[in-house]
């Protein structure tokens, strides 16, 4: 009996030790969430004010349509440049280059295709059909840069590891929780930013899809702040299974 003393001792300080191993790592996976997010958030900024400094009358209301574009690029670049920096994923066992070529082409497909089906969303919810195709496209483009880029970096073309992640208890990673909120918010925040144009208030921002996409938007920077400070909130409550 005294024998297992020594060998529960033990079994107890590696248990510490891994604890505050995983503890640690998980402080550190936060705080670069949390800087990848305020990158983020500074690609929008960024989409504000560099492009009044090339284009006259550039504003985000009166030439709405080219600050979608522009924004959309601002942002889908960040996140390709900071999840290729970071790699919050597993990198894949499969490296050659037509594997990352055939991946790109599919993440490219997805892309486009996240952009249409939100833009039948749009015009099935009450979307002008005809009339104004180009800013509900514009809008579908900058939502799915919202929400299907950060999931194509992450995930990339996997649908089954998309229905994993949105599922209930199917996230691996502080990365992937972060993906909901964030995806969540930007669905609110269009949804929210729908309310104002059935009023007669006759604002400039009323006109579609403007409210809505600010609505996205603010919903995506929302998204972007609340995910690391939860996460952080809730780190010891969070256990993540192993893919």
């Amino acid at each position: 009996m005294p024998l297992n003393f020594p060998l529960a001792a033990h079994t107890r300080q590696t248990g510490t030790r891994a604890t505050t191993q995983e503890n640690t790592m998980k402080d550190t996976d936060i705080k670069r969430l949390l800087y990848t997010h305020l990158l983020c958030i500074f690609s929008i900024i960024l989409s504000i004010f560099i492009p009044s400094l090339f284009l006259e009358n550039f504003s985000v209301l009166e030439t709405h349509l080219t600050w979608l574009c522009i924004c959309s690029v601002f942002v889908t670049a960040i996140n390709l440049i900071l999840y290729l920096v970071v790699k919050p994923n597993t990198p894949s066992k499969r490296s050659s280059l037509s594997y990352k070529v055939t991946r790109f082409l599919k993440c490219c497909i997805y892309f486009l295709l996240s952009c249409f089906f939100f833009h039948i969303i749009f015009v099935l919810y009450g979307a002008p059909l005809i009339e104004l195709v180009l800013e509900t496209f514009s809008f579908a483009v900058i939502l799915s840069t919202f929400t299907t880029v950060p999931c194509l970096c992450l995930l990339g073309p996997n649908i089954k590891a998309w229905l994993r992640v949105f599922s209930r208890n199917g996230v691996t990673s502080i990365w992937e929780n972060s993906l909901q909120i964030t995806t969540i918010s930007s669905f609110l925040g269009t949804w929210f930013g729908a309310f104002p144009i059935p009023l007669d208030w006759e604002r400039p921002w009323q006109v579609w899809p403007i409210s809505c996409t600010l609505g996205a938007t603010l919903g995506y920077v929302a998204g972007l702040i609340i995910s690391p400070l939860w996460i952080y909130w809730n780190r010891k409550q969070l256990t993540y299974k192993n893919n």
